[in-house]
Parts: C-alpha cells; structure tokens; sequence
C-alpha cells in the first residue's frame, strides 16, 4: 500500500510541474515511466508499429485535438488487441479514454477529439487477453485545454446534454468495414475549471461510457474520461454481419443515460 502510494504521490507531483509550465513548454519524456508504473506496474510493455497515432504536431486549440488511433493488422502478428489505453502524459488526468474492442471492429480504426493542457505525448497502450501490452506514441503540441474558467447559462448548458447525432455511412456494404459517427452535446466538466465569476471550481459533469452495439452483440465500449473534449465525437469503422441495427448508450457521471440508434440497410 505504501509503495502504491509513493508511486501516485510521484505521478501527481510531475504531472503538477508539467501543468505549471508556460504554454508550449517541451513534451516531457520523463513524465512517462512514471504514469507507465503507476498505471501498469512492473509489466512489460512492448513498442510497435502496427498501433498507430495520426494527429497534427501542432494543434490549434488545446481544448480540441483531432486524433486518429488505429490497429493495423495486428493478427498478422499474431497479435489481438481487446482493450486500448489512451494517454496525455502531462495532463493532469492523464487517461483520456479505454476502448474495449470486438471482432466486429476488424482492423480497428476510430478518430475523436482530446484535450491538452500543456505540450504532451499521446500514448496508447494495446493490451491483450492474456496481459500483453504493446505501445505507440506521438508528441503533439498544444495546450490550455483542461482547466481554464467557464461561462454560459448552466441551465441551457444542461438542458442540451445529451443530445445525439449519430449516423452509418451509406453505402453500406455487408460483411465490409462501414464509418460510424457518434457526436453527443456534452460540455464535459473536468472538475480543474473555475466559475469566471466567482472563481470556485467548477463541479465534474461528463460523459463517462458509450456502449455500442449491433443487434445486441456488443461492437465497442468506451470508458470516457475528462481528457475527452467536449461535445465527445466518435467516428469508428465496424463490420455488420448483416442488415439491422446500430445503437449507443452513454452514461455520464451522475447516472444519467442518453439512447439512440440507427437502421442499417445494405
């Protein structure tokens, strides 16, 4: 226990210092063995190429980072990825997202928007079911999208939560992969912005799973963090079986569920 908590005590304390930088300070390599023994402890963790980070060096905005993370052909390795990891490394929740995937993702690729907070690496972590652990990353920079102050009428803001565009990209092509796009209003409060007024923190409120389905077998569940951006975006490619029906459940973090589906046609 103690030994855990000198670990976390580490993590925080370089993740502070990171956050404490100037805007645009140089990614920071040392944060990373840190977060990987406190997240992963002692296991091995191997670096690859088939795990892939395709995002711009440099972001215009630290609150949205377009990102696109892709497995491919890791079974011609021999490899099945079943759970991805998604990494800030100077953030101060470094863990923006975890992907349970299926094999109805087929060579999984899925783009979505993170935040920020200072020049970072993103890492992501593939893991499979016996515990391998299999890692790529990129250095992006960009920053000022974590904490910050926040304005606006809360009660519009929270009216608004919750609603769903989602749609399947036609042609839909059976037994082929097919882009799906989820976008759900959201302002994901990370808990680290304060009031612009009164200058008190600004309570936690996110979505924090997606769970998507296909005619009730599962294609993708997203553990979503506050690393996530607001409005969280999903665009991912599945392979349906045959015709029927897409749909999503997102839960956030005071229990609230939001639903939607969409007709699949070939």
């Amino acid at each position: 226990m103690r030994f855990n908590k000198l670990i976390c005590t580490a993590l925080a304390s370089s993740i502070l210092l990171a956050c404490s930088l100037p805007v645009f300070a140089e990614p920071d390599p040392k944060l990373w063995p840190v977060m990987k023994e406190a997240f992963f402890a002692k296991r091995e963790m191997q670096e690859v190429d088939f795990i892939k980070i395709d995002a711009p060096r440099r972001a215009e905005s630290g609150a949205q980072v377009p990102v696109t993370y892709s497995v491919d052909n890791a079974a011609a390795k021999g490899v099945r990825i079943i759970k991805l990891y998604a990494f800030v490394d100077a953030n101060p929740i470094p863990l923006t997202a975890t992907y349970h995937l299926t094999d109805m993702l087929g060579n999984f690729q899925l783009s979505t928007r993170i935040r920020f907070e200072t020049d970072a690496f993103v890492r992501l972590v593939g893991e499979t079911a016996d515990g391998k652990l299999y890692v790529a990353s990129r250095e992006i920079r960009a920053a000022g999208g974590c904490g910050g102050t926040v304005d606006g009428d809360e009660a519009a803001i929270r009216a608004s939560a919750g609603k769903i565009k989602f749609k399947v990209e036609d042609p839909v092509k059976i037994g082929d992969a097919t882009a799906a796009t989820f976008n759900i209003k959201h302002p994901m409060r990370t808990g680290l912005q304060r009031e612009l007024v009164s200058q008190g923190f600004v309570p936690a409120f996110y979505i924090k799973k997606a769970e998507f389905t296909y005619n009730g077998k599962p294609v993708l569940t997203i553990d979503v963090g506050v690393g996530t951006a607001e409005d969280p975006y999903f665009k991912f490619n599945f392979v349906p079986d045959a015709p029927g029906k897409l749909e999503v459940t997102a839960t956030d973090n005071e229990g609230k569920t939001f639903t939607q589906q969409v007709e699949v046609k070939s």
